[in-house]
């Protein structure tokens, strides 16, 4: 049932009290009006501001106008007025805590029980004392559905249709990409990030309403926005993940839906350090034109009782707001750290807010795609690991000879060398054992020993990097045999490998 609908029900079964929580008070609004319109009500509206409109006279009572505060006069019309009337109270909720209106309050719904009268309270946040849980039926106005969105979009197109200089034509996929894009956002939002995508691009352009999202999650604090910036391109080697991730790509349109195919939940990215998990989670964002979110769980623990169970869940919020999204949670292992033993160190706060986060992963409903990273997979609880949790868990080794090539050809090329002109076939056996991200240095530290001599670089300098650097796999040798180990038997290989 909606939001519009369940409101007409209430008022028909003659709740006494609803609390309405939703930042978009025009919505709610227009909404209330047509239920009022059909059930043949009076609506009265009120903010401190402008006061009651329209202006309700008292049919009885002693008190003049004046002589309340405006919080309590519009609570006292309400308990005077006759029959067959609806008040919406606007930003009510800061006179919450005075024992006067909670006193009100309590003697309207004993008041208005069974009568066809109802007070309607409208707030952005919800703030119900415990006196008042027995009186008053909250509800969760949603933000603008799919259907909604494109009625906004229709009416954005019809204003600028004889503007020749705008280019409104879209394709079907584009419509529902820049539908599903919109979503998260009050129709506001949307109505101020498709005119600013007209008026700065000519076009109705996804980046922008990408960057109205962004607004919403910088205003957070908890997480961070990246940029799409990276590609799939960037990342060498690594086919049977790239593979994997192309069929889930159109996993969060109507038409998967229609198939039967459920939206994706995640993927755990296990591996050796600098073997492109953080760039591959970055690319997906790119290839999949989401807008990507990162959990930095250092950000989630407070200080004080309770914070940090709050802010876990405020962050989830936030996510789901702006969905369809992808999540990225960093080296989780170390953001969830000492989880068994949280109960003596930190009075369990560690456990219940993972326990908080697991629940979220297994149950969640909203398109959030969460991909997690981590490099030590004993660190991490099993209960994180069971089937359910995440659609696959991919461990990314070390790269073999033809993806150590195709790496030093792509960071070659993206300081402006052409891979032509050098001999990756012997770089790369010379560069046995070497991760990504060590060759991504061998190349930088190459490029500034031939900037320091002011000539260009050469082979050679490849070559004399690669001998003075000491790699991973040879510092930590059994480490990465032990996660090898693991992974063969429970984790898929991201990359094809002979026998």
């Amino acid at each position: 049932m909606d939001a519009a609908r369940e409101i007409e029900v209430l008022i028909r079964a003659k709740y006494p009290i609803l609390y309405v929580v939703s930042w978009e008070e025009r919505r709610v609004e227009d909404a209330v009006k047509l239920v009022c319109d059909k059930l043949k009500r009076t609506l009265h509206t009120w903010s401190v501001t402008q006061g009651m409109k329209p202006p309700v006279t008292r049919t009885s009572g002693p008190v003049k106008p004046t002589a309340l505060p405006g919080e309590l006069e519009a609570l006292a019309l309400a308990h005077e007025s006759p029959e067959y009337t609806v008040f919406l109270l606007r930003d009510f909720h800061p006179y919450m805590k005075d024992p006067r209106v909670i006193r009100l309050l309590r003697d309207l719904a004993g008041r208005l029980r069974g009568k066809a009268q109802t007070l309607i309270l409208l707030a952005p946040v919800l703030a119900l004392p415990t006196e008042l849980e027995k009186d008053v039926t909250v509800l969760d106005f949603p933000l603008p559905k799919a259907s909604e969105i494109s009625d906004q979009l229709d009416h954005v197109v019809a204003a600028v249709k004889g503007n020749s200089a705008v280019d409104t034509d879209l394709t079907p996929e584009m419509r529902e990409i820049i539908v599903k894009s919109a979503q998260g956002l009050t129709l506001d939002e949307i109505e101020s990030a498709f005119a600013r995508s007209l008026v700065e691009h000519k076009k109705l352009d996804v980046d922008v309403i990408l960057e109205e999202k962004k607004q919403i999650v910088r205003k957070s604090g908890l997480l961070e926005y990246y940029p799409a910036t990276d590609r799939l391109d960037d990342v060498g080697g690594l086919e049977l993940l790239k593979d994997w991730l192309a069929k889930r790509r159109k996993g969060f349109t109507d038409k998967a839906k229609e198939f039967g195919i459920p939206v994706p939940k995640g993927v755990l990215l296990l591996g050796v350090q600098g073997c492109g998990k953080s760039l591959v989670a970055k690319a997906i964002a790119a290839a999949w034109n989401l807008p990507m979110l990162k959990m930095d769980v250092g950000r989630i623990f407070g200080s004080l009782v309770g914070q940090s169970e709050e802010n876990i869940r405020r962050a989830i919020k936030v996510a789901e707001s702006v969905s369809p999204c992808i999540l990225w949670a960093d080296e989780l292992e170390k953001g969830f750290a000492g989880v068994g033993g949280s109960g003596v160190s930190d009075s369990g706060t560690t456990a219940r807010v993972f326990s908080t986060f697991l629940t979220w992963m297994q149950e969640k409903t909203k398109p959030v795609f969460l991909i997690a990273t981590a490099n030590d997979v004993t660190a991490l609880p099993p209960e994180l690991l069971r089937k359910g949790r995440f659609d696959e868990i991919f461990f990314i080794d070390l790269p073999d000879t033809e993806e150590r090539k195709e790496i030093f050809s792509i960071h070659l090329r993206k300081r402006k060398r052409d891979p032509k002109k050098f001999k990756l076939n012997e770089l790369a056996a010379r560069s046995e054992g070497f991760s990504g991200a060590e060759i991504e240095q061998v190349v930088i530290g190459s490029l500034l020993a031939a900037f320091d001599q002011d000539r260009e670089v050469k082979q050679t300098d490849l070559h004399h990097e690669i001998e003075a650097s000491v790699p991973l796999s040879v510092m930590m040798a059994e480490e990465i045999d032990e996660l090898r180990t693991w992974a063969r038997l429970r984790a898929r290989p991201a990359a094809k490998r002979d026998e």
